[in-house]
């Protein structure tokens, strides 16, 4: 299905220059003439990163897309190995895992075109221990620390938290959403 590039929006898969291929960031540029969408691309199986300047009327193919519930199990040399829900084993690229496999999750969602698994995402939200941070401020307010988190990320969370603490991140933006208790 063509669409034109002012109808797209972050997620959705295309084809470009013959491979497919997720928008990962999405906005318009306006001038005095005439309107612009710039947008970041990443394709799904070099992992690669473009970013573009389009006309908003240039035409984009979409491609069809089914979304299932999946589990990750391993890595067998380039590819990560992953079971639906039906116990059936999929592979997939290791590029188009390795955004998603960075937040540990009990399933993520698989896209699959044509019948073939080309992309897996993450949760919306991620629950990490804090493996690193300034001691807690009672009374602190509102505000925020640096922390690093058991995958490595680092991110800013409420003075409260501590060290061995759990927190819920937004896996898209790395933001703190919560402490969370068990």
């Amino acid at each position: 299905m063509q669409v034109s590039a002012l109808e797209l929006r972050p997620g959705t898969l295309v084809r470009y220059e013959g491979r497919m291929a997720t928008v990962i960031w999405w906005n318009i540029l306006r001038n005095d003439r005439r309107a612009f969408v710039q947008m970041q691309i990443k394709d799904l199986e070099s992992g690669r990163m473009t970013e573009l300047k389009e006309h908003t009327d240039s035409k984009w193919e979409v491609l069809d897309k089914e979304e299932v519930d999946l589990t990750h199990s391993y890595r067998d040399g380039q590819e990560e190995v992953f079971y639906n829900e039906s116990g059936e084993e999929v592979r997939c690229a290791v590029a188009a895992a390795e955004d998603a496999l960075y937040w540990p999750s009990e399933s993520y969602k698989g896209l699959y075109v044509d019948n073939k698994l080309v992309a897996v995402s993450a949760p919306r939200f991620s629950i990490l221990k804090i493996t690193e941070t300034a001691p807690p401020m009672k009374g602190g307010g509102s505000g925020q620390k640096d922390a690093v988190l058991e995958n490595g990320a680092k991110v800013k969370v409420s003075l409260l938290c501590d060290v061995g603490d759990k927190v819920r991140i937004e896996t898209e933006t790395k933001e703190f959403r919560e402490r969370v208790t068990d």
